[in-house]
């Protein structure tokens, strides 16, 4: 019987092994329909046998369908990138850093959280948001590296790993290593500290003029667990020398003047305030209670307002932390103050029995304070510095009173006892 085939069968010498199906027409896609039949009319073949042979065009099939599918998922507009696949990937943990970086770091000083605590870097799970404080990831070690303050300004928290390691800078030609000291940190329960970093070289030489701290994982996590890296605030690096005329936030009572905003050290502000005996923040705030207008003319009669602001407003958030208080007891006066070391009035006693906040007085009460400190303010000399054992030994407890506080908050004080015992201590002079 003749077949009817537009293509013979080769001739393979009877061996049925050897056997193939021809490969159809590139132009003509054979479907599987045509196929069996054409393998079916060959006869004399086992269902085994068709169903060996129909197997390499079925695998064929199915690789050509799956690559479809797949090809068909991936948008024009995607990118093609390895990265962009990488980065599709949930990542499964996360390092952090606690503690937020000051914004201006000083090449020599260690790196220390704007508080002045230490920094910490955590492993956390980001589902749960709960510290990776056991198991062999809880103790992985870290490498601290520096990163270009460009990374993350699109505050983007899906980059890859690529990305990360493409911003770390490293040190400029002829310079020392850009950060010296601990710079490898092993884990304890999922947390480690940045206990001694400190920068060599300033950040002024690259295009953002600010650096980051980075954290990444210093050996490879094996499984499917990924550990993303982590990146602090971004932050300038000045030369140690800027550090001699830095402002302190807070500052304190004994600053020099010229720690405030907008009082330069040596500038025309500093050159007035200390022709006038104004030489630190406390004398400073002092006048500020006592005679603000004497104060601004002081600085200058063309002081702006934004100006003078900034200046109050620094000097007001330092913190009223001594242990100097004083009374005032003015003549033909009903009324008896307790002022703290920068004059502030923070109680009164009408009875001489006991003292009360100004907080909590009547109106009434409140204008005979006001008359009482407007002739204790043209009087300063005749303040009295109270005796702090005195203080110490009444028998209610004045805790509150002495907790130190910001000048800009107000002091709530408990009622108190007689003060009258204070009177017994040293008249002062001048401010």
């Amino acid at each position: 019987m003749t077949l009817p085939s537009k293509r013979p069968v080769p001739d393979h010498g009877g061996d049925d092994e050897s056997f193939e199906v021809m490969v159809p027409d590139p132009k003509r896609r054979a479907t599987l329909k045509n196929t069996a039949r054409n393998i079916m009319g060959l006869g004399g073949l086992s269902i085994n046998r068709i169903v060996l042979n129909l197997e390499p065009m079925l695998r064929s099939w199915v690789r050509e369908e799956v690559e479809t599918v797949i090809l068909s998922s991936f948008q024009p507009s995607s990118r093609s990138s390895l990265n962009q696949i990488e980065a599709s990937r949930e990542r499964s943990l996360q390092l952090r850093f606690v503690g937020k970086l000051p914004s201006t770091i000083f090449t020599g000083s260690k790196v220390e959280a704007e508080d002045g605590n230490i920094i910490r870097i955590i492993l956390v799970d980001p589902t749960s948001q709960i510290i990776v404080s056991s198991g062999p990831l809880s103790s992985i070690k870290v490498e601290i590296v520096v990163l270009n303050g460009e990374f993350g300004a699109d505050e983007r928290e899906d980059w890859t790993e690529n990305e990360f390691n493409a911003s770390v800078l490293r040190e400029r030609e002829g310079k020392r290593p850009l950060v010296t000291g601990d710079l490898s940190v092993t884990l304890v329960d999922g947390v480690g500290t940045v206990d001694n970093v400190t920068f060599t070289d300033n950040s002024s030489w690259i295009r953002s003029r600010k650096f980051r701290l980075g954290a990444r994982v210093v050996q490879r996590v094996s499984g499917e667990v990924t550990i993303r890296e982590a990146m602090s605030e971004a932050f300038v690096v000045k030369d140690h020398r800027g550090e001699l005329y830095k402002k302190h936030y807070p500052p304190s009572l004994l600053d020099e003047v010229w720690r405030l905003e907008r009082i330069a050290k040596d500038g025309a502000f500093h050159k007035r305030l200390a022709a006038n005996q104004i030489f630190n923040v406390k004398q400073f705030l002092r006048l500020h209670v006592t005679d603000p207008s004497a104060l601004r003319n002081m600085l200058g009669g063309g002081i702006s307002n934004r100006v003078w602001d900034t200046i109050i407003e620094h000097a007001l958030s330092c913190v009223i932390d001594d242990d100097e208080w004083y009374t005032y007891y003015g003549a033909a006066q009903r009324v008896g103050l307790l002022l703290n070391s920068i004059y502030k009035v923070v109680a009164a006693t009408f009875d001489g029995q006991s003292y009360q906040p100004v907080e909590k007085l009547t109106f009434s009460q409140k204008l005979l304070v006001e008359d009482g400190k407007r002739q204790a303010y043209r009087n300063v000399q005749d303040l009295v510095l109270a005796d702090r054992q005195a203080i110490l030994s009444l028998s209610m407890p004045l805790t509150d009173l002495l907790q130190p506080e910001p000048l800009s908050t107000p002091n709530l004080l408990l009622q108190q006892p007689d003060f009258s015992v204070a009177n017994q201590g040293t008249r002062i002079s001048g401010r």
